[in-house]
């Protein structure tokens, strides 16, 4: 990856999927172009965060439209499931979005986790950086589908995957 920074532009599919049992599922972030796919890991948090984040974008970008664009999407016309291989570039630090304007596509920006070791000190490491760009409707689609996988926990979250004794 030169300089620690790679593009997908535009995606062909852009996914959140997890992996594992409940209450141990690591989220990832998956997009793909071509034979190209690459796999992020999230928080659960920052999966919430991201399709809140996206559904606030687009909708303004939709109340700032003149084209008539769908506020919804039917997920049934998308397969959101993640594709093999789930081999995970990094776990991802922060994300930010964009959008540009003359070519209508939405970009997922998100930034390596690093973590910081008092041997590394002495030669810092950059992190890396990888940007997803996609369609209005990509995009609405990850954020509802980011949405459902959140839901998808555990019924009573403070159980925290841990087995609870009941004594009446």
């Amino acid at each position: 990856m030169p300089n620690g920074e790679l593009e997908l532009d535009p995606v062909d599919y852009i996914t959140v999927g997890t992996v594992g049992p409940k209450g141990k599922r690591q989220f990832h972030l998956q997009a793909g172009k071509g034979a190209q796919i690459v796999s992020l890991i999230m928080e659960k948090e920052q999966t919430r965060a991201l399709s809140e984040a996206l559904r606030d974008l687009l909708d303004t970008l939709l109340e700032t439209s003149t084209e008539q664009i769908e506020p919804e999407v039917n997920l049934s016309r998308w397969d959101m499931s993640l594709r093999d291989p789930i081999e995970p570039l990094f776990r991802v630090a922060q994300m930010g979005l964009g959008y540009d304007e003359t070519r209508d596509l939405v970009v997922v920006v998100a930034h390596e986790l690093i973590s910081t070791d008092e041997e590394q000190d002495d030669n810092p490491v950059e992190p890396q950086v990888v940007r997803f760009w996609g369609t209005r409707e990509q995009m609405r689609a990850l954020s509802a589908h980011a949405r459902q996988v959140v839901k998808q926990g555990r019924a009573d979250p403070k159980s925290n995957g841990h087995l609870i004794n009941y004594w009446t």
